[in-house]
């Protein structure tokens, strides 16, 4: 191997000692966090479609009594 292969090596190792270091027990990502945002959001989503849904059927209503005049 070259010289600059083998310093490109010895970086990407101390960088992975580095950031294993640094991982800490207060640094871990909750799981049970992440899915109950997830669901948040999907919650949030799904209200959302309802009013676009509600808000189109109004619209043809609307279209359809302003047409029977």
């Amino acid at each position: 191997m070259s010289g600059e292969q083998l310093a490109a090596k010895e970086s990407i190792n101390t960088a992975e000692v580095r950031l294993s270091k640094n991982l800490n027990p207060a640094s871990r990502v909750n799981i049970n966090d992440l899915l109950s945002k997830v669901r948040q959001e999907k919650e949030k989503e799904k209200t959302e479609n309802y009013i676009f849904l509600g808000l189109i059927c109004v619209l043809i209503a609307v279209t359809g009594i302003i047409a029977s005049l």
